[in-house]
């Protein structure tokens, strides 16, 4: 457990903004049509969330996230809008599955706006859906909303997740190191008893051989 506390303490080391100004690139990345599936943003994001100690922390890097994530959707957005259902051939969608853009414009027909709201916890759907909206036409004034929305809500779940596990981290490494020293001396003690029980036998043992032999 010590490795994972080290490395945790060594990105919590790491200067505040150059974790942020990584962590909102690859949020923003993350988010864009077909970025989504080469940068790692939500793995990314857990793992900056761990440096979050403090609420001041968590407020900036919430803020610098939903941001970012917005950005992203609404590039995907404006993609949609310029190049249509034409995307739907691209060598980016075809690469991840025309699937998956079928079932975010199905989700789209169904849900409206609270599509891009509920995509954002979905996975591969919510990199397609903001470009799928911005080619079906969706108004933006409707869109923007639901992806603030969906940011802010999505952001702060993976920040708090983030958060817990670097806290938790850190607390199992605390007991499993005071849960080893009670192991060692435990061990110790039996070591002792057996070594003074195994005396005790053979001094005991020792002058029943030697009344034997005489």
């Amino acid at each position: 457990m010590a490795f994972l506390t080290d490395a945790l303490e060594g990105l919590a080391g790491l200067p505040q903004p150059a974790v942020l100004a990584v962590t909102g690139a690859l949020t923003l990345a993350e988010c864009t049509l077909g970025v989504g599936f080469l940068a790692p943003g939500e793995s990314a994001l857990l793992l900056a969330s761990t440096t979050v100690t403090s609420v001041p922390r968590f407020l900036v890097m919430w803020l610098v996230v939903s941001v970012c994530a917005v950005a992203g959707d609404s590039i995907g957005y404006y993609l949609g809008r310029r190049f249509g259902d034409r995307l739907r051939d691209s060598k980016i969608v075809r690469k991840v599955g025309q699937q998956h853009w079928d079932k975010a414009g199905e989700l789209l027909r169904r849900r409206g706006a609270w599509a891009v709201f509920f995509a954002r916890f979905m996975p591969v759907v919510r990199t397609l859906v903001p470009a799928s909206a911005g080619a079906s036409k969706l108004e933006y004034r409707r869109f923007l909303p639901a992806s603030i929305a969906g940011a802010v809500c999505w952001s702060a779940l993976h920040i708090g997740i983030g958060s817990a596990a670097g806290a938790s981290a850190k607390y199992i490494e605390s007991v499993f190191n005071g849960a080893m020293w009670v192991v060692l001396g435990l061990a110790v003690v039996v070591g002792v008893v057996v070594v003074l029980r195994r005396r005790r036998q053979a001094a005991v043992t020792e002058p029943r051989e030697l009344e034997e032999v005489a």
